[in-house]
């Protein structure tokens, strides 16, 4: 493969800060590149150095001299005043102008002087020339390469001919990674592309790269995203690149093993160091008390091999990362949620067209569709924030629930984070500043104005104020967005610790395969779910095309309306509404198919839960048959009602395990 990029230990000064200390690393053509490091590691800087738009401060970075490459830092301003179609055929101005000739051209042609005037032979010349030009350029495809790739991307046709200065901001930022894909540069710089795309723009994305001819690199936090495209990885850590071969899963294995393995070295090169430093200091006690110069002079050879030895950095094993401490203050009833026939439009717009779903203590539910399918539209109507038209909405018992919103700024966004956290939490300054610390808000970084948080700070920073109310409900939308790597791994492990009830609105599949037992898939104003992951709703989805194409069996594995999936005890108790079975993609009761099996982080997850619900359940017993609850019928009936308690949610668990294992045998 050619060389295309050539960067050797680049240095990169941002005023007297060190961004990058040693960028060392090389991009053939074809290569498809992930660029992965914590929010602030300088992935960026390294993108506007490949991009040319900054030099290298020592080092070299390279790029082939007659390299396209495609890098969109922010939006032209040129582009505010013009179409969507404009930004979108952006980088082909040569071509558009020649299409103009063209039909200026034709139009003089056309009229009725131009035969009359003996100018048509020249007039059909110069027409002859400008569409030699126009197809050596690729002109009569460049309307199919624009509507292929904003049909990939859900761009709607419509919106072409609509100025780009009034569209919202991931709008314009779709339109802007479109303009890019549609110039196809040999070098393709994307920083976090599957921002702002639903599930199915991200696949489209995912299937157009591994396709592409060139060379890609780029800059995401989306964990499978990056399985499914990238072949390597560039890991900037304090300023440092590693590379390695692989996708990310392989990288993240790698790079584990990779610390231990030199956390070893270090280790052993400190032994060495330290039996050297007491060996001189032994030659030269010896030489003094002598008064021998040989073991002087044995002291100071062994010390100049000591300098000259290259000493080793001590790797981070585990950095510091945000401490997201959820937990509950009391315990909801079994039943969360239920809604029944939900119907919600918008003028001639009918968003929802009768979803159902069910929702019980404990559940970790994703909720997931296209752009405008109506997700926010329910979340709304979930909070009570608007009225549905139709339908039954009911939340359960002792249910008190924490909303984290898509990104929802405050109004006043100069106050600094210290101020506004207090202000929200309502606490003293020290305890402010220590609970902000453990979401990595810490020295200068509290006095930041609200409104110049990056969005994953700011979702950070209201994670800290969710935790403090402690919610047995949360409802989520979209918390991994902007989320570094490192603080997304933070997030799941406190999700998946946490004793609640979780609704997610999510496009995030690493998250969703991470934490879900049930996804909810929000189409054509209904709810379809299915057990599992985002792979098995994935896999159940595949089978089903096979089926309706007669490829295969008809299946139905693991997939329910949500008001169908259930507990068995509570279909029987609901009967009239959810009568448990499969439902294919007309409607129609079918046989469920055994084979889908729910990821395994879901049947851990069930077993963890049991074994502790039997270990507080065993307590419970020890309690009532000791001395502290005999005679006192106060604290016998306490404990007893805990114990009911308790043994209901005992049973509910291997209800759900059960669920598994039949649809698994």
């Amino acid at each position: 493969m050619t060389l295309m990029i050539n960067s050797q230990q680049a240095k990169k000064y941002h005023g007297a800060q060190l961004v990058l200390e040693n960028a060392t690393f090389e991009i053939h053509d074809g290569e498809r590149i992930g660029l992965v490091g914590r929010n602030g590691s300088g992935k960026s800087t390294l993108m506007r150095l490949i991009a040319k738009a900054e030099k290298p401060d020592e080092g070299q970075l390279t790029v082939r001299k007659d390299a396209t490459i495609g890098y969109l830092a922010q939006i032209p301003a040129e582009w505010e005043s013009r179409t969507v179609y404009d930004a979108l055929a952006f980088g082909f101005q040569a071509l558009l102008e020649c299409r103009e000739q063209m039909r200026a051209l034709e139009a003089a042609m056309s009229g009725p002087d131009a035969a009359a005037s003996g100018d048509l032979d020249a007039l059909l010349r110069q027409y002859a020339k400008a569409q030699e030009r126009f197809e050596q350029g690729g002109g009569y495809e460049l309307d199919a390469r624009i509507d292929a790739v904003a049909s990939g991307l859900q761009i709607d046709r419509a919106v072409y001919a609509r100025r780009f200065g009034t569209l919202s901001g991931g709008e314009k930022t779709k339109i802007g990674l479109a303009s890019l894909l549609v110039r196809r540069p040999e070098l393709l710089l994307l920083d976090e592309p599957t921002n702002h795309l639903d599930l199915a723009g991200i696949e489209w994305l995912e299937s157009f790269l591994k396709q592409y001819s060139g060379a890609c690199l780029i800059v995401s936090h989306d964990r499978t995203f990056l399985d499914r495209v990238v072949t390597k990885i560039i890991d900037l850590e304090d300023g440092e690149t590693t590379v390695y071969h692989g996708n990310y899963t392989w990288y993240a294995k790698e790079k584990e093993e990779r610390l231990l393995r030199q956390f070893a070295e270090f280790q052993e090169q400190q032994k060495q160091i330290k039996k050297m430093k007491e060996t001189i200091r032994q030659l030269e006690e010896w030489g003094r008390v002598g008064g021998n110069e040989k073991f002087f002079r044995r002291a100071a050879s062994m010390q100049k091999a000591l300098d000259r030895m290259e000493k080793l950095k001590r790797p981070v094993l585990e950095r510091r990362g945000a401490a997201f401490d959820l937990r509950q203050a009391d315990r909801s009833g079994s039943r969360v949620l239920h809604f029944d026939d939900v119907r919600k439009a918008y003028g001639g717009n009918q968003v929802l067209r009768g979803a159902d779903g069910l929702l019980e203590y404990g559940e970790r539910v994703m909720l997931i569709g296209g752009n405008g399918a109506g997700k926010s539209t329910l979340v709304k109507l979930l909070l009570g924030h608007e009225q549905a038209d139709a339908g039954v909405l009911q939340w359960g018992a002792r249910v008190d629930i924490g909303y984290l919103a898509q990104q929802d700024y405050p109004e006043d966004g100069k106050m600094s984070v210290l101020a506004y956290f207090r202000e929200a939490a309502g606490l003293e300054e020290g305890e402010a500043r220590s609970r902000l610390a453990k979401y990595l808000f810490y020295g200068a970084d509290v006095f930041k104005q609200v409104g110049q948080l990056s969005g994953g700070e700011w979702t950070r920073l209201r994670l800290a104020l969710l935790v403090l109310r402690k919610p047995n409900v949360l409802i989520l939308d979209e918390p991994t967005n902007h989320m570094d790597i490192a603080s997304k791994e933070a997030l799941e492990e406190a999700l998946d610790d946490y004793p609640g009830t979780l609704l997610a609105i999510t496009h995030d599949r690493y998250f969703i395969n991470r934490l879900a037992e049930k996804v909810w898939v929000l189409e054509q104003g209904r709810i379809t779910a299915y057990l599992g992951g985002y792979d098995d709703y994935e896999a159940e989805r595949g089978r089903r095309k096979a089926t309706e194409s007669g490829e295969t069996e008809p299946v139905g594995a693991g997939v329910h309306t949500a008001r169908e999936a259930d507990s068995p005890s509570e279909s029987d108790a609901t009967s009239s509404h959810a009568q448990t079975r499969a439902v294919s993609g007309d409607g129609a009761s079918v046989r469920p198919d055994r084979k889908s099996k729910p990821n395994l982080a879901l049947r851990e997850r069930l077993e963890r839960k049991i074994a502790q619900a039997e270990e507080r359940l065993a307590r419970l017993d020890e309690a009532l048959s000791g001395e502290r609850v005999s005679g006192d019928h106060a604290e016998t009936e306490r404990v007893w009602t805990q114990r009911e308690t308790e043994q209901q949610e005992l049973d509910r668990l291997y209800e759900r395990w059960l669920a598994l294992e039949a649809l698994e045998g």
